[in-house]
């Protein structure tokens, strides 16, 4: 299964393919996982994915929750220069902090991530992200339907891709209230749709790599009864739609797994068997160095790229 992607990405990287301008006929997607902490271990993997010089092999770039910012960063070509975002206090313990809900204010500010951290202290390429060829597809949550929802075409300018990156990591309660795009609102994408593989499926993806933040031993479970309650009370006044479909949690994940592992052109890089273990608010800079040296070692393995191959492009 992954010998037919490893084959597509070699062929296009030996004739410096680009978006527009194949000689194919395929269409191979690039679908990264976030999780909130657990993306340190996507981030690492884009890390080689530049490194390699791969990124305009892929026709398009799917991103779910963290995953979307991770996929920001590779497609404005700042993936290695800004990794170490994940271990700096300067990003980590003003973006996630515990003790705000104490005063009922966003664990996870993704407000001032966006618009605070990557503008003024990292800047991100927001506008090398507009002009890139390759496709970026931020995955959200309706708020109203409990539907994954593509934020491609609402992308228009640079804040119309803030708003996006916002949306598609605003996890329930711990980000605050859904972010609203012309109208309807949003909440964090893996509440429907974890890695994105059902909008790339349906968009007519041939070849896919799914970046992966949980080991292939880790499964997902279903709702605590503790997070039904306090989640439900949330869903009912913020996300009607989003209730129904975040009860079905483990079996929507346990159906995106069966698609990738059937699909006949798929390669899932995922963090090796006996990795750390990452929570969602995880903030340890030496947990999360860690991991993004694993995501980094693990993409570099699966790809495989041989020797004298590497930036082709």
């Amino acid at each position: 299964m992954s010998d037919a992607v490893l084959q597509l990405i070699r062929d296009r990287a030996q004739h410096h393919s680009t978006p527009g301008l194949r000689t194919d006929d395929a269409r191979l997607v690039l679908l990264i996982e976030g999780g909130s902490s657990r993306g340190a271990y996507s981030s690492g993997m884009t890390v080689a994915i530049e490194r390699l010089g791969l990124l305009p092999v892929f026709d398009a770039v799917y991103g779910s929750s963290a995953g979307s910012l991770n996929a920001a960063w590779l497609l404005c070509g700042r993936a290695e220069s800004t990794k170490h975002a994940w271990w700096d206090p300067r990003v980590m313990r003003t973006t996630i902090n515990p003790l705000r809900a104490l005063i009922r204010q966003p664990v996870v500010d993704t407000k001032h991530l966006v618009h605070t951290v990557y503008t003024q202290i990292m800047p991100m390429g927001f506008q090398d992200i507009l002009d890139n060829p390759v496709e970026f597809h931020p995955i959200a949550t309706d708020a109203l339907t409990g539907e994954p929802a593509d934020l491609h075409a609402t992308i228009h300018d640079v804040p119309s891709l803030q708003a996006a990156l916002r949306a598609s990591t605003a996890m329930p309660l711990l980000a605050g209230k859904p972010v609203v795009i012309d109208g309807r609102p949003y909440v964090d994408a893996g509440l429907s749709e974890s890695f994105g593989v059902r909008t790339a499926l349906a968009q007519k993806a041939t070849h896919i790599v799914a970046l992966r933040t949980r080991r292939s031993d880790e499964m997902p479970s279903a709702p605590s009864r503790g997070e039904r309650i306090v989640l439900s009370r949330w869903f009912a006044r913020h996300a009607p739609g989003v209730a129904q479909t975040w009860l079905r949690h483990k079996e929507l994940r346990v159906e995106e797994e069966h698609l990738l592992a059937s699909h006949p052109a798929c390669l899932q890089i995922r963090p090796p068997l006996g990795s750390l273990r990452v929570g969602r608010t995880e903030r340890r800079p030496e947990v999360l160095r860690a991991v993004v040296d694993i995501g980094i070692e693990a993409a570099a393995t699966a790809l495989a790229i041989p020797r004298g191959a590497e930036r082709l492009l």
